[in-house]
């Protein structure tokens, strides 16, 4: 039989700990498979005297994650510690040079540090995978990386955060609001104390920048992207896109344009029909639009302990049966050195339909001033609603809500800049775009 693979592990909480337990009571298993063991030979973590449920007997325990990573007592190093510096990226980087491979589930330290990880590895003749990066349990990045090789991707779009779809799915089905389902949500674990990083886009942010890399063959740009969050959807937003026809969920989105690649993240109205218009609660999907297979959506559990766990031994499996001295994918699908600059396209020459709702003092001229700036500007108007009182009650007030046709960024800037000189609005619009979606 062949010689064992030995596994270091940094980092027991919720996803190490249920690396270790896996790949304790599947081990038959996953030696017919991969056609050789694999071991759990070293550990770090903060505490050492906690219980992770599996038995530490013959498992060398080091200080930190550094050590462990140069240790001779392993074969790959597995970083499941997170943060995008500090001892993860330390760490990932002494494996490395020590001749490691290397697995991680943390895709702020890609994002931040991926190229640069990637030409390490690759001028080594190491593999760094990162499956549980994205997605948690989805498949993602092997599919993008390696099944997908005979496709050019135009577009990749999905949602890449289970808080903030668990919020959206809680607000339209509850009818509660932004703050009560947050309340919930942190409660049951889904949301952090402070929940900024996964509410406000950045975690979505940091793994679109993954994917727009793999889709697009470009240097990895998570500086390069437009994000908005979730805090000011308001319930009223709900109710209207659902009149309409629409659903409202946070995508990361990116595009092959002629002016460059569009990289974006904030809140988009979907039709309720389409499948990743059913993607609900704390669920992630990913779709991809490629030339020669059309469109694929794959949808799956976006984080928890044993989707996460899944992943990252799907990941030590891969690197089991691999050869020795022969070069695996590349880290990003391509070399590292053949990657191209990252040439970020205009938001404001983004084209689609858009949801626009407008708080406005109910008096007369309003609605032509509405009607003649849209057209001004160019903007054809889909539909337009109206409701007696805005959202407070107020009788002096009217709801309206626009949904165009395709235009541009800049003209809907300049036609509400103009709406907002005449006077009738009473506070902010609020607009979201609208996502074709299959």
């Amino acid at each position: 039989m062949n010689e064992p693979l030995r596994i270091g592990i940094a980092g027991l909480g919720t996803v190490g700990a249920s690396v270790a337990r896996l790949l304790h009571s599947k081990s038959n298993s996953l030696t017919h498979k991969c056609g050789r063991p694999i071991t759990v030979t070293g550990v770090t973590a903060r505490d050492r005297a906690k219980d992770r449920g599996f038995d530490m007997t013959g498992i060398e325990w080091f200080d930190t994650p550094t050590e462990l990573a140069a240790s001779d007592n392993i074969d790959v190093f597995v970083e499941l510690v997170g943060g995008e510096n500090g001892a993860a990226f330390d760490s990932i980087h002494a494996a490395l040079e020590n001749g490691r491979h290397v697995v991680t589930a943390n895709k702020a330290l890609l994002a931040k540090h991926g190229l640069e990880l990637a030409v390490i590895a690759e001028k080594k003749g190491l593999i760094l995978n990162y499956e549980a990066a994205v997605a948690g349990g989805i498949p993602i990045i092997k599919t993008m990386r390696e099944s997908l090789a005979a496709n050019e991707p135009s577009r990749v779009y999905g949602i890449l955060n289970g808080t903030a779809n668990y919020i959206l799915t809680r607000m339209e089905r509850d009818e509660i609001s932004f703050e009560e389902c947050l309340a919930d949500a942190q409660r049951l674990g889904y949301a952090e104390a402070d929940p900024t990083f996964d509410v406000e886009g950045q975690d979505t942010a940091h793994k679109l920048a993954i994917l727009t890399s793999l889709a697009f063959g470009t240097k990895v740009a998570a500086d390069e992207i437009y994000i908005e969050g979730i805090s000011n959807i308001t319930l009223a937003d709900i109710h209207a896109a659902r009149e309409l026809g629409y659903r409202i969920k946070l995508l990361g989105v990116a595009l092959r344009t002629a002016t460059g690649i569009e990289q974006r993240v904030h809140p988009t109205m979907v039709p309720l029909g389409s499948m990743i218009g059913q993607v609900d609660s704390v669920t992630n999907a990913v779709a991809i639009e490629a030339d020669t297979v059309g469109s694929l959506l794959l949808s799956g559990p976006g984080a928890g302990g044993n989707a996460t766990a899944s992943a990252v031994i799907g990941d030590i499996a891969d690197i089991a049966k691999s050869q020795p001295g022969r070069q695996e994918a590349p880290v990003f699908g391509r070399p590292a050195h053949e990657l191209e600059p990252y040439q970020r396209a205009e938001i404001s020459s983004h084209a689609g339909g858009y949801f626009i709702r407008l708080t406005v003092h109910d008096r007369t001229g309003v609605f032509a001033s509405l009607a003649g700036h849209m057209a001004n500007n160019g903007i054809s108007l889909a539909s337009i609603v109206q409701h007696g009182s805005s959202k407070d009650g107020s009788t002096d007030t009217k709801t309206v809500v626009l949904v165009t046709h395709e235009t541009t960024e800049s003209d809907i800037s300049n036609a509400l800049e103009a709406v907002l000189g005449d006077g009738h609005l009473v506070s902010k619009p609020q607009v979201i775009r609208i996502e074709p979606a299959g």
